[in-house]
């Protein structure tokens, strides 16, 4: 295979990866603190000596889109949502991860876990305890988790050290290399964040990036055709 080869098939790598991510935005269009993922393309060039220089683009880093999503309301008194920046921090068998969604509910002993059953983490990277049958769980703007007026502990809002780094695992899960406490973010109860995925937007990448694969694909077919026809005019 020549130069053009390479760079046509490293170029279609790269938009089925895309394709890939823009399908997994639009499955989870509904899903509570799902964030939007894109593609950044990187290019590579080789000098060629006297001929002209060889570029080759390649699909190798995914982008995950801060952007905010809508408030639903639920009025459930321990459904979270964050206005504004930060990440909930949770434990996992993987170590700790940050999510936006904020579907939680206190589990048998009283931890305060999402719906897969991970920990939520207080401002302090500990475990958060809810008393059993706990009436008037408030939460504030900040954090604060009192019952009955009385406060307990603050739910933690963190964000990544490098914001590069954050890298989606599963789900509404990120992690990253680190992680610190973060201001600005408002906590608001009875609350969950949508995803932030624009189903209109993405249909419409999809399609370009299908007619752009659909591009490369008869540009590598007729690449096919002029070797084979090479190949057959030499061997006469």
């Amino acid at each position: 295979m020549d130069a053009s080869g390479y760079v046509a098939l490293s170029r279609q790598s790269g938009l089925l990866a895309q394709m890939d991510i823009i399908a997994n935005n639009i499955a989870n269009a509904s899903t509570s603190g799902f964030r939007r993922e894109g593609m950044v393309f990187s290019e590579y060039v080789k000098a060629a000596g006297a001929e002209p220089s060889l570029s080759i683009g390649y699909g190798n880093v995914r982008v995950v889109d801060q952007m905010q999503g809508g408030l639903v309301q639920t009025g459930g008194s321990f459904d979270f949502a964050i206005e504004g920046d930060g990440f909930f921090l949770i434990d996992t068998p993987q170590g700790q991860q940050l999510t936006r969604s904020g579907n939680f509910a206190p589990g048998p002993d009283g931890t305060l876990v999402t719906t897969d059953g991970y920990k939520v983490l207080d401002a302090g990277g500990s475990t958060i305890f809810v008393p059993p049958n706990a009436r008037n769980v408030t939460v504030a703007q900040d954090g604060t988790l009192s019952v009955n007026g009385v406060p307990l502990s603050q739910i933690g809002l963190w964000k990544a050290t490098d914001p590069l780094s954050l890298t989606h695992e599963a789900g509404t899960r990120f992690s990253s290399s680190g992680v610190e406490p973060v201001a600005g973010g408002r906590m608001m109860q009875g609350f969950v964040e949508d995803s932030n995925v624009d189903p209109l937007q993405e249909v419409a990448s999809m399609i370009a990036v299908q007619r752009a694969y659909e591009m490369g694909q008869n540009f590598l077919d007729r690449e096919d055709d002029r070797a084979r026809n090479v190949i057959q005019t030499l061997g006469r």
